[in-house]
């Protein structure tokens, strides 16, 4: 009976996993480690006058996502840190940075391959964008879709781009970048759909594991309706923005004038290349028939940790 007792009392004790909580419990979590000193500390080296600010930022952004709810709060917290260190908000609305609650394959402490959600900072296109306009090198950045029609030739000599052409559809052929320095210096990139599927799915992590994705999946999402500014991310969910994203990443990457910052942001970007998440049930593009793949079954990569400069003090294994 004593041995019992001490077993009942023992696993009583046993702190209460931040799953297992309810959603009111994880978000008191978050809260309690954003109160803590040393938190708000690296917040406010990182954003000055702004931090309170994006701290509720945090706070609102966990609030509404229920699967960012089953992530760490301190692992969230520390990804949250990489886009205040940019000083890129994190509403989902403007675009610029994102937290992304991904389901991946980890191995637990037996060695065991468990699904656990993990949260994962990244950078959007307009994020991109912000930060090479701060340098103050750019004159023009301008990155967008390509309809039929509009493209009537592209240089193999200089890699101009024509884009004079009269659009006759709205079917999306490609995507382009420009960008032109103060200096005078000018390049533009242009990728077709179909490369653009290619390289999704050769790149992304989690689109090159994912055996029910296809090219021909990539191409049915490019085929939707353009709406880059939709407040859904990854491949499968918002195609477009993500190649316009990749398009402008590519082109700043290999001919762009980057400060530390700014490259920082293109190499950090390009690591994870846009691991894609699944489109949620709730955001089917109009006009849509396809399924989405349900996140709760997809396969994602196994994660390996980013080498960052960033603190590393902040505990994920709150």
């Amino acid at each position: 009976m004593v041995q019992q007792h001490q077993n009942s009392q023992q696993t009583a004790n046993q702190p209460v996993s931040h799953v297992d909580k309810t959603p009111a419990q994880r978000i008191d979590a978050l809260k309690g480690v954003l109160n803590e000193q040393r938190i708000m500390e690296q917040f406010n080296n990182a954003l000055k006058t702004n931090a309170n600010a994006f701290v509720a930022s945090i706070i609102e952004l966990y609030s509404s996502d229920t699967k960012l709810q089953l992530c760490n709060p301190g692992a969230v917290i520390k990804e949250a840190l990489k886009a205040a260190v940019l000083n890129l908000p994190i509403n989902k609305a403007l675009g610029q940075a994102f937290i992304i609650p991904f389901y991946n394959t980890k191995r637990d402490e037996r060695g065991n391959r468990v699904k656990v959600y993990e949260p994962t900072f990244q950078i959007g296109y307009k994020g991109l964008y912000q930060l090479a306009m701060r340098t103050g090198q750019y004159r023009i950045i301008n990155a967008d879709v390509v309809y039929e029609g509009e493209l009537r030739n592209i240089s193999r000599l200089t890699g101009e781009i024509d884009l004079d052409g009269t659009k006759v559809s709205d079917k999306v052929i490609g995507y382009f970048a420009y960008i032109e320095l103060m200096g005078g210096y000018r390049k533009s990139l242009y990728m077709s759909v179909d490369e653009m599927a290619h390289h999704a799915k050769r790149y992304s992590k989690a689109l090159a594991n994912n055996n029910t994705v296809t090219i021909e999946t990539l191409l049915t999402q490019a085929a939707m309706p353009v709406a880059t500014d939709s407040g859904t991310v990854g491949w499968l969910g918002n195609f477009h923005g993500m190649a316009i994203k990749t398009v402008l990443r590519n082109l700043l990457g290999k001919y762009g004038y980057l400060t530390t910052q700014l490259q920082n942001a293109v190499v950090s970007d390009n690591e994870s290349d846009n691991a894609a998440l699944p489109m949620p049930k709730s955001a089917t593009p109009q006009t849509s028939t396809l399924q989405a793949p349900d996140p709760d079954t997809v396969e994602f990569e196994e994660v390996v940790e980013e080498k960052d400069e960033l603190p590393t003090d902040i505990d994920p294994g709150f």
